[in-house]
């Protein structure tokens, strides 16, 4: 069973850890949001969505809300924001418990996790006290709450002949999840679950995902 997580010890997690940033001002800023909220159960589980399939890049992938960060916004902000136009779930600055490594992505991106708690949360029925989920539909074909014992789990690593390094895996409901979206989950089972400042920066994506 994965350690019990609650708002207080995620962000005590988040504060210990020394995150990494990646300084490329050849690539465009993005942030996702690693969203942490309760089911009806109470459960933690941490929200993943499926990319509709019509979207011009990297349609009907596995994938964190978030996107490209604004002139003049930082990063937890940009996440908020990406959270609210994709999930239509709006969060307080308040909700920001701190932020992992950045990532390059090969597509031109330089990602900014940040690592969000939304408490209880209601997709159809709703429920008292619940936010509400309103997925953009335009953007968003799903969303799973993935809960802590499905994202405690170790990774696949691959090797690759168009790249020297490995490329991540992380099986989640019977499929598998790439980088960056897998390196985010991965590097935040470490660090909230176990404590271990494991590194994920220098983990590759799998060709299909370099456009």
């Amino acid at each position: 069973m994965p350690p019990t997580l609650t708002e207080q010890s995620v962000r005590a997690a988040l504060a210990g850890f020394a995150r990494r940033a990646v300084d490329r001002p050849d690539l465009r800023a993005a942030a996702v949001a690693v969203t942490l909220a309760c089911a009806g159960d109470g459960a933690v589980q941490v929200l993943l969505t499926r990319r509709a399939p019509r979207l011009r890049t990297h349609s009907g992938q596995w994938a964190l809300p978030g996107g490209g960060v604004d002139d003049g916004e930082s990063a937890p902000d940009a996440a908020r924001r990406e959270l609210a136009e994709e999930l239509g779930l709006e969060l307080p600055e308040a909700a920001v418990l701190g932020q992992l490594d950045d990532y390059a992505t090969r597509s031109g991106f330089v990602i900014t996790p940040v690592v969000l708690w939304a408490g209880p949360v209601s997709a159809g029925v709703s429920r008292p006290g619940a936010r509400p989920l309103r997925p953009a539909r335009g953007e968003v074909a799903a969303v799973y709450g993935i809960p802590l014992g499905q994202l405690d789990i170790d990774p696949i690593f691959l090797t690759i002949p168009e790249s020297d390094a490995p490329v991540i895996q992380l099986p989640l409901m019977g499929r598998r999840v790439h980088a960056p979206t897998g390196a985010v989950l991965y590097q935040f089972r470490e660090v909230a679950l176990h404590g271990r400042a494991t590194r994920v920066a220098h983990l590759e994506q799998p060709v299909f995902a370099w456009r």
